[in-house]
């Protein structure tokens, strides 16, 4: 499939790449912004951790519905359909969310939000690719963490200190993904079409035959990371109520917010790191960072989990971004969307099933053993990772 554009450094390749960016941002702070208010829900609603991590991990497989049906159909159709189609998705998602009156509702509308994701990652992040080879990779690797932290930083400000908590916060990004079908009539198209899409539409997984064995070697500290970023959305800001006492919403949602502030710093820490060395430090960090944030859930204090936090976000950002930057150049471009998508559903499921796994057994065995219990196996994970730093891995050429 070959490009449309003139030239890599055109205006209109700019053009793309920063819309592509902004409203991929925006997407990953849509599905944050639920974080902060669960704690809410709970008491408006009488949700249980177990609903509120099926709340949360509904999203995560409307997601890899989405991956794995429309999640290349970009490669075929083109970009800008596909970004349209998320952004619909993603408007229907806000009204959900804004007229939510029960568990049912939020439900309801994080499968939406889960589906407008699923498509809307890998077209993106397609796209950017597209339109800026040289610094893809990297724009990529921030904008999930990117969003995340301002999604649940905007939402746990707006929850504690503006009216009308349930409803203002998506009101606003209901705006903003207006403003984006709007200025998508703007954008060029970055691929042309090819046949082939109501095949490409069948469930699967789409891994080029040179990515595969490096995309197995770097699964283990992948899902590390992925699991602590699950727990810190879905469960994250009740246990900072329940160690802490402290119920402002504020406080859940920055302790998430700088898990993510950390993980987007950790990609231009890193950027021009070897890859090797990128995965050790990263799992070695993730084991310290975590070790440190159990260590403030026992201690009952805030400033510790903040510090462990920021700790293990650097781990998780180095090791996401550094994973792409090995993962995705092996794909051509005809095959870039769909290996970007087996890599989000690899991602997504060791969001989701670690989650909602932890969701289920907090009430029998309460939050704070639970977290103890998820912390052991994250750090099980990345020990794992650090003897197979020690193997030889496929050195791809990093994109910085």
């Amino acid at each position: 499939m070959s490009s449309i554009l003139p030239s890599p450094n055109s205006p209109s390749a700019f053009r793309m790449t920063v819309y592509s960016f902004i409203f991929a941002v925006l997407i990953s702070a849509t599905s944050s912004a639920p974080t902060p208010l669960y704690h809410l829900y709970q008491q408006l609603f009488h949700l249980s951790p177990a609903m509120i991590t099926l709340i949360f991990g509904s999203y995560s497989f409307a997601l890899l519905a989405a991956l794995l049906t429309v999640g290349g159909l970009s490669d075929y159709l083109g970009r800008r359909p596909l970004i349209l189609l998320a952004l619909i998705f993603n408007a229907a998602a806000l009204i959900v969310f804004m007229l939510a009156e029960s568990g049912t509702t939020l439900l309801v509308g994080r499968i939406v939000q889960g589906f407008a994701t699923g498509i809307a990652f890998p077209t993106f992040g397609a796209t950017i690719l597209d339109t800026d080879k040289r610094r893809g990779s990297t724009l990529n690797s921030i904008t999930a963490f990117l969003g995340l932290m301002v999604g649940t930083l905007a939402a746990g400000t707006l929850v504690a200190f503006a009216p009308a908590p349930t409803h203002l916060i998506y009101a606003l990004l209901f705006i903003a993904t207006v403003a984006g079908i709007i200025a998508l009539a703007l954008m060029p198209e970055t691929i042309t079409g090819r046949p082939g899409a109501l095949a490409a539409m069948r469930p699967h997984i789409s891994v080029p035959q040179r990515a595969r064995a490096t995309l197995l070697k770097v699964t283990p500290v992948n899902i590390a990371g992925w699991a602590l970023g699950g727990f810190y959305l879905s469960l994250m800001p009740t246990l900072v109520a329940v160690v802490t006492g402290i119920t402002s919403p504020f406080v859940g949602g920055t302790v998430v917010a700088a898990l993510m502030l950390s993980a987007t710093a950790s990609v231009f820490i890193f950027r021009t790191w070897a890859p090797q060395r990128v995965l050790f430090t990263g799992a070695t960090t993730l084991i310290i960072g975590v070790l440190i944030t159990l260590s403030g859930v026992y201690l009952e204090a805030v400033g510790l989990l903040f510090l462990g936090t920021a700790a293990a976000g650097l781990g998780f950002g180095s090791i996401f971004s550094n994973i792409l930057k090995i993962v995705l150049p092996l794909a051509e471009s005809h095959e870039r969307a769909g290996l970007f998508a087996t890599f989000l559903v690899e991602s997504y499921l060791a969001f989701s099933i670690p989650a909602i796994a932890a969701g289920l057994i907090a009430p029998t065995l309460g939050l704070s053993n639970t977290a103890y219990i998820y912390g052991s196996a994250i750090i099980t994970l990345a020990v794992i990772s650090i003897a197979a730093t020690r193997t030889s891995l496929s050195e791809s050429p990093a994109v910085s």
